[in-house]
């Protein structure tokens, strides 16, 4: 257990920034740390008055907002546990993971609302609006309205003339106590309920202060859903316990959106998923070099440094040009995109995580990584790589510390895979490490392919190729009768600018496998490209739910 206390990380920072600006719905509505510390305080009161006990859960679903991360800190300082569902899922998975959970209060966006059952989820004392905090549903039994109605006058008695900073106040909690149950798809299986001690929490952000570039009063764009581990410990929680101005993009985050709000807001630091920066290279870098001329000019010494730096500032400028660094999580970086990216020397590090982490495991500054690396092994863990070289041999990755889950909600099966004896967490990714325990990702365990005389096969290496190449949109590599074939989505937008028909698709396809194979060793090569009709299914994180694939009829 660190000494760092979660709760006294979110007191503090309230306390401390008092009147700076904390929360701003993008083109919306702004609040002060004061503002949320008035809203917390209130909802304290509705949830005491409501006999909501420490460690209830409350289930929380709704697009990135200042209300949603209102609500988060809410629940958590109260001492109950956040039960965080992505926007995105089922309204039956939805009403799954609130009954499953056992949550007793459910928050929710009002679109969301619309989709959802009440009589689904009979287990819960009330459901509240994320739009204005509004009541939508009581329980039979209860008197949450009566209650609500006198809110601000329950308020006004606690807090005769108002809450200030130093009136501010959260019940000691200990980093022991659940602090979150995230329910997450991975690629590899079905959903589990993944418990986090406040620890894991407090762990990620004291690492994040100690080694991550932010400062009082700096800016961040939060766009990665904040019902994941990732995009909340890293947009949002981390910044706000600096003392940050964090802006929510409230609609579907498309690259569009996001580089406009990059350019109002210039951001001070930029946390993002390799698939922003993999469009940026393809769409608007790749088809510059391709060009005779550009390549004429690059097999010119200094000239082609001349260009690298161009590029570059072109780069930065399109993420707002005031960021330390770019810092890509939550799926594998393209190699040849990574390449590109050292070459021009740009400000980006990989980092590696996962949610049953909290989701941080590895991470290093742009300026202190190592190339191909997915950072540093962070302080607060140990790392074991199950081979018997691990600086050279490939083998699972395993770590254990401070991070680390409690387990699976009522899933002890599960939990028993996934943590061993020893408390060591098997990963289920593949990979090495060096002498300064950096870490290099090799690939998903479960994914590997056995080729025909025993090789390892890692699918993720020939998709990274193949999503560089004309018309390619994704693709998935899956085996069938011993045979290696690739689902590919096109890139419908340049098929559709051209005019190709699907015959002609089909014959570009047949020479992309040809030139593909030209690239891979033997028994890598694929034998049969087909076409996918629609945009892969994917987890919360913009990894391929690879899964659903592998038994397709080909």
């Amino acid at each position: 257990m660190i000494p760092e206390n979660f709760i006294k990380y979110i007191e503090n920072s309230l306390k401390k920034n008092w009147d700076l600006q904390a929360l701003t719905d993008y083109q919306g509505e702004s609040y002060k740390y004061s503002d949320v510390a008035r809203k917390i305080a209130k909802m304290h009161i509705m949830f005491e008055e409501c006999n909501v006990k420490k460690g209830d859960k409350i289930a929380l679903i709704g697009k990135n907002s200042a209300y949603w991360a209102v609500t988060y800190l809410a629940i958590v300082t109260y001492g109950a546990t956040v039960v965080p569902i992505l926007p995105d899922f089922h309204p039956n998975d939805v009403h799954h993971i609130v009954n499953h959970s056992d949550s007793v209060v459910l928050f929710t966006g009002d679109p969301i609302w619309e989709n959802l059952d009440e009589k689904s989820m009979p287990n819960l004392r009330a459901i509240f609006s994320l739009t204005d905090f509004r009541i939508l549903i009581e329980g039979n039994k209860e008197n949450v309205k009566a209650i609500y109605d006198k809110l601000n006058d329950l308020y006004a008695d606690f807090y005769p003339g108002g809450i200030t900073a130093d009136k501010l106040t959260f019940d000691e909690i200990s980093n022991e106590e659940v602090g979150v149950l995230n329910y997450t798809s991975g690629t590899t299986g079905f959903s589990k309920g993944v418990v986090l001690p406040l620890n894991s929490l407090a762990a990620n952000i004291r690492f994040a202060h100690r080694n991550m570039p932010l400062n009082p009063g700096d800016s961040i764009v939060s766009f990665l859903p904040l019902a994941h581990t990732y995009g909340c410990a890293f947009e949002f929680l981390w910044p706000f316990t600096i003392g940050c101005h964090i802006h929510f993009l409230t609609r579907t985050p498309s690259p569009k959106i996001i580089i406009q709000a990059f350019q109002e807001v210039k951001p001070a630091i930029i946390i993002t998923v390799p698939l922003i920066i993999e469009k940026i290279y393809k769409k608007q870098i790749l088809p510059l070099l391709d060009k005779k001329s550009m390549q004429l000019l690059m097999s010119v010494p200094l000239i082609d440094k001349a260009i690298y730096g161009k590029i570059r500032n072109k780069l930065n400028e399109v993420f707002g040009g005031n960021f330390k660094e770019v810092v890509l999580g939550g799926a594998a970086l393209n190699n040849d995109v990574e390449s590109f990216l050292n070459k021009i020397k740009f400000n980006y590090s990989v980092g590696y995580g996962m949610t049953e982490c909290g989701p941080l495991i590895s991470y290093a500054n742009w300026d202190k990584t190592k190339y191909t690396s997915s950072g540093k092994l962070v302080d607060t863990l140990e790392i074991k790589i199950d081979s018997n070289d691990p600086y050279s041999e490939v083998g699972e990755i395993l770590v254990r510390g401070e991070n680390v889950m409690y387990g699976y909600y009522k899933n002890v099966e599960a939990t028993e895979q996934a943590i061993d004896k020893d408390g060591w967490l098997h990963t289920g990714d593949l990979g090495v490490i060096d002498k300064e325990n950096f870490v290099f990702i090799k690939g998903r365990n479960k994914s590997m392919i056995l080729g025909p005389s025993g090789e390892n096969i890692y699918p993720e290496e020939i998709e990274a190729k193949l999503n560089n190449m004309a018309y390619v949109q994704e693709s998935v590599v899956v085996e069938k009768e011993g045979k290696l074939i690739a689902l590919v989505y096109p890139d419908l937008e340049l098929v559709d600018q051209e005019k190709i028909s699907e015959a002609g698709l089909l014959d570009i396809m047949e020479e992309t496998k040809k030139e593909l194979n030209l690239t891979l060793a033997k028994y890598m090569q694929i034998s049969k490209i087909k076409i996918y009709p629609e945009e892969f299914a994917k987890t919360p994180k913009r990894s391929i739910k690879r899964f659903l694939y592998t038994g397709a009829d080909i």
